[in-house]
């Protein structure tokens, strides 16, 4: 257990992860700030900073995230949560259907009687 800690703050999960980062969070600051003021590409910064380019990325995306909040438009949902969102629109439109098909037979059933009554009252 000495070698796994829980990494709260930085992923949010409280996922075990194997060894520390070698990099501070000040480093992961400083290097995602020249990547957004400098207009370089993350891999010519990765290069010049000693990164893999996929690291520096990952950090760039994660901190455009922090940023960014949660999506409005339920973008950044998990796949079960949206799983759980596309049954729930689907028994939402499936009910609304059986609610229309009983309004459309209901019309056609008054209007049906409408024309009875007015054949008895002898009205056109």
């Amino acid at each position: 257990m000495d070698t796994l800690r829980l990494d709260l703050e930085s992923r949010g999960r409280g996922v075990p992860v194997g060894r520390p980062s070698k990099y501070t969070e000040d480093f992961r600051r400083d290097a995602v700030e020249l990547v957004r003021s400098s207009g370089r590409a993350v891999n010519e910064v990765a290069r010049e900073l000693g990164l893999t380019h996929e690291t520096l990325r990952n950090w760039v995306r994660r901190r455009k995230q922090q940023q960014a909040g949660p999506a409005p438009d339920g973008a950044g949902l998990s796949l079960a949560d949206t799983d759980a969102a596309i049954a729930r629109l689907r028994r939402e439109n499936a009910e609304l259907r059986q609610e229309k098909d009983i309004l459309r037979k209901a019309a056609a059933y008054f209007a049906k009687e409408m024309d009875r009554r007015r054949c008895r009252q002898g009205l056109p």
